[in-house]
């Protein structure tokens, strides 16, 4: 498989070179050549699969010619050792958890499918890579935790002072080894565009092989379309038209979740729920793209300004609007109306939302609106106790403590503070 780059299609690499890049020279996102369906009968049989065998199925076409496909069996079983469980929470509406791994939250796939990738790829190599990533909240942890003691990889995160939660700031900060981290005094955007200017910087590229453990790089954005398909397995036997509503902030998951419909999932729409950082929900609204400052909400890892991955659901759909409005709505919820909803739904069900899955069913009940004989699955991205202090203030009740959190809360946190690039680049070429 080769993959172009959606500044210059003429600009190609393997998926090889795609990851240990991280982005194209020309500084475009990396995307497939093409993205051939699977059988029918693949999707037939589903529910008669493992999930490694789907995720195997799924990826395979990706990563072939770079990964054997033993490899990729083991780097899958690796990746993919806990559950993905759909619960139902009201009639037509489940909720898809994805807060079981290692650091409770959905990127823990991604993070560790590329962290598995890229260590793959750096046997027997003399020159070790640099991933630098920026995180507006559980980015962070999971890219930490992915990589921790991967040989021949160092890891530098860059996050917004102040502007994640107590929990996720802990599960960044605290692995120490071959995991830095980088306090940055700015948002979350600030922290993205340092990253982009190191990209661009020769003073360090020459010195240094960097990659980004974004959802940029295409081994952590593609291995998201798995746990569609787990959701799509699990709620075949309902015979109702399915929508997935994804909470959304750099537009990764939900991209991912898109390439699984191109593949051939039957799923009727997508809904992209967002916070005030309402960017695409007035694209889809007016079809002007005005990226801006990102605003500071209660569900922090959706404060994006400018979402990267948007770039790639155009071109999923060619650049056309009114294609891509039939597939996908989006809307925009202040904290608010999400507060209001994790009281009821806490009240009414005993189920517990954190923030984002919040803006998520928010979403997905917006949509149902107009189409209520659908089967709708809101992503909760994040286990509640992540955002303890926004959960506890609005339901009223502290959920217990899972093992996964425990283990972090009483290590010293260790970070860098920095206000501007130069400091970033400083760092990078003294370490």
């Amino acid at each position: 498989m080769k993959f172009h780059s959606l500044n210059n299609p003429s600009i190609t690499a393997s998926f090889k070179q795609a990851v240990v890049a991280g982005i194209a020279p020309d500084k475009g996102l990396y995307f497939p050549d093409s993205i051939r369906p699977l059988t029918k009968s693949f999707f037939d049989n589903i529910e008669d699969l493992t999930d490694h065998d789907i995720a195997f199925e799924a990826i395979h076409q990706f990563v072939k010619g770079d990964i054997p496909d033993s490899v990729l069996r083991e780097i899958i079983a690796n990746t993919l050792d806990f559950e993905f469980p759909v619960v139902d929470i009201a009639e037509n509406v489940g909720a898809l958890e994805l807060f079981h791994g290692p650091t409770m939250a959905f990127k823990d796939v991604g993070a560790r499918f590329m962290a598995n990738c890229l260590g793959y790829f750096s046997k027997g190599q003399k020159e070790e890579v640099t991933v630098l990533v920026a995180t507006s909240g559980d980015t962070g942890g999971a890219v930490a935790n992915g990589f921790l003691g991967v040989d021949g990889v160092n890891v530098v995160i860059l996050y917004p002072s102040g502007k994640v939660s107590d929990i996720q700031e802990r599960q960044l900060t605290t692995l120490g080894k071959n995991i830095e981290a980088m306090e940055v005094k700015g948002t979350f955007d600030d922290c993205q565009r340092m990253v982009k200017t190191a990209f661009l910087d020769c003073d360090i590229t020459d010195r240094k092989k960097l990659t980004s453990a974004n959802s940029i790089n295409v081994a952590r954005w593609l291995p998201q379309l798995f746990y569609f398909l787990f959701a799509y397995k699990q709620t075949k036997s309902k015979n109702k038209e399915l929508i997935f509503s994804v909470p959304s902030g750099n537009f990764g998951n939900i991209c991912a979740g898109m390439v699984a419909q191109k593949l051939g999932m039957p799923v009727k729409h997508f809904v992209a729920s967002t916070n005030a950082n309402d960017i695409v929900p007035k694209f889809m609204e007016k079809g002007i793209y005005q990226p801006k400052p990102s605003t500071a909400t209660i569900s922090n890892a959706m404060d994006v300004g400018d979402p990267s991955n948007f770039v790639r659901i155009r071109r999923l759909y060619n650049d056309d609007l009114q294609k891509l409005r039939a597939n996908l709505s989006s809307y925009a919820f202040t904290d608010e109306a999400t507060k209001k909803t994790m009281k009821k739904i806490h009240s009414d069900t005993g189920y517990i939302l954190d923030p984002h899955g919040a803006v998520g069913y928010l979403g997905l009940k917006e949509y149902q609106k107009t189409h209520p004989n659908t089967y709708g699955i809101f992503l909760e991205t994040a286990h509640p106790v992540k955002f303890l202090d926004v959960v506890e203030e609005t339901i009223g009740y502290s959920p217990a403590i899972p093992p996964q959190i425990q283990r972090v809360m009483d290590k010293k946190k260790r970070s860098h503070a920095i206000s501007t690039y130069a400091e970033l680049k400083s760092y990078l070429l003294a370490h």
